[in-house]
């Protein structure tokens, strides 16, 4: 079956983009700026915590950044507007907001709250990757049935039964119909070889010849309570299709682990006589296509039907024979993380943090919780003012700085060798 369904998103993955971001933040292709080792513009001179002398130049700059921004992500917030254009931003009026909405509204980029949050995908559990090879097994030839004690004495005992004449099966049906028991004894033993050589074509469908003949059994009874003698047909043929009904019911619902609706078990019988003849004719498998053009239905339809069909295997189930090994040895395990992963982690992580110490303490900190870096979800200014203690807006300038000493080539050019990194590894 292909599958549909949409990936959840790796640890791996997520570090990826919370490193990626905070390196693009960082890295502007527009940003020309020389700044030195303690994150002061040098041609500027002016201290950590005064901005650049407004220009318009310098507005144009920052609202082709959040253009940027806009674009890639489809919408923005208004955090993100607050931190390039702070409350307390030297050019900050009404003539400035009406010119970033403008510009938002011509390149219709929406301006929301918050980040919108992530769900899982849900993870469309009916879809698969390839077609599943169905073999139905074939009935047993009956000289070659195992058979066990208590069934060769069952056997046994219904060969010494006789046929009923005609005119005798009529007399015991008319008989049977108005509530004689031992008419109704009488008609249902002697039709117990009915039943054996119906059950026999159902061998190998996941329950044993005994229970089928059983089944098979309840079928029959249920038949010399419905026939009606006065129609004129023989009884066995009546009767077959109650014994069948019965088994092929029986079947559906306790051969499997996870039962499968009757009707979508004969579905799944009629799908497998269309693939046993196509091997035969053709001496090899169908297509989903093909069998959607035979059957005349659709190729999600058909996948469906060869998802049901898919037999519940243990997870104890020995391997070839041998018994210390089992399935659940070779099967995968999703919730553990994988060496690759963790390994890449730990190198992105590694190679994050010895360019973030090269900060403050406080300055690594604070861009860590900002985007993301400790435990995958980013803060707000708030939230981060309140771990600190201190305003939202003194970490807002905290923040800056920060970003301000990694444009230093000695710090960007470990940046942009990451990044390169990433996008390196994303194409292949």
């Amino acid at each position: 079956m292909e599958n549909n369904k949409k990936k959840t998103k790796s640890e791996v993955e997520d570090l990826e983009e919370k490193i990626q971001s905070l390196a693009e933040k960082v890295i502007d292709d527009d940003e020309e700026e020389t700044v030195k080792e303690d994150g002061s513009n040098e041609e500027s001179g002016e201290n950590e915590e005064r901005e650049a002398p407004v220009t318009k130049e310098e507005i144009e700059k920052r609202i082709k950044k959040l253009l940027k921004q806009g674009k890639k992500k489809g919408y923005i917030t208004y955090e993100d507007i607050d931190s390039a254009f702070p409350p307390d931003y030297e050019g900050f009026d009404s003539t400035l907001v009406e010119s970033i909405y403008e510009e938002f509204e011509k390149n219709k980029i929406s301006i929301v709250e918050k980040e919108p949050v992530e769900e899982d995908d849900e993870i469309d559990n009916e879809s698969s990757e390839e077609l599943v090879s169905i073999l139905e097994t074939s009935p047993e030839m009956y000289d070659n049935i195992s058979l066990k004690d208590p069934i060769k004495m069952y056997l046994k005992e219904i060969g010494k039964i006789s046929l009923l004449t005609p005119s005798r099966e009529r007399e015991l049906a008319r008989r049977a119909q108005k509530g004689d028991p031992k008419a109704k004894e009488e008609l249902i033993t002697a039709n117990l070889r009915l039943v054996v050589s119906i059950a026999k074509r159902y061998i190998g469908r996941g329950l044993t010849f005994l229970d089928l003949i059983q089944e098979g059994n309840i079928g029959l009874i249920k038949a010399v309570e419905k026939f009606d003698w006065k129609k004129g047909y023989k009884f066995s043929t009546y009767a077959t299709w109650w014994i069948r009904q019965a088994i092929t019911r029986a079947i559906a619902d306790q051969a499997r682990t996870i039962r499968v609706p009757v009707h979508m078990v004969e579905t799944i019988n009629k799908l497998n006589k269309v693939i046993r003849e196509h091997l035969q004719d053709y001496g090899e498998y169908p297509t989903v296509e093909e069998l959607g053009r035979i059957t005349g239905k659709t190729p999600e339809k058909i996948e469906e039907i060869l998802a049901a069909s898919k037999e519940t295997v243990s997870l104890e189930s020995p391997i070839s024979g041998d018994e210390e090994s089992t399935m659940g040895d070779f099967i995968h395990d999703d919730s553990l993380e994988q060496p690759e992963e963790a390994a890449m982690k730990m190198l992105l992580r590694e190679q994050i943090d010895q360019i973030l110490d090269t900060l403050s303490p406080r300055e690594a900190m604070v861009l860590k919780m900002r985007y993301g870096l400790l435990d995958g979800k980013t803060k707000t200014l708030e939230e981060v003012g309140q771990f600190f203690n201190v305003t939202r807006e003194r970490i807002r300038q905290i923040e800056v700085k920060a970003l301000r000493k990694l444009r230093h080539p000695s710090r960007s050019k470990q940046l942009k060798a990451l990044l390169g990194m990433l996008n390196s590894s994303k194409r292949e």
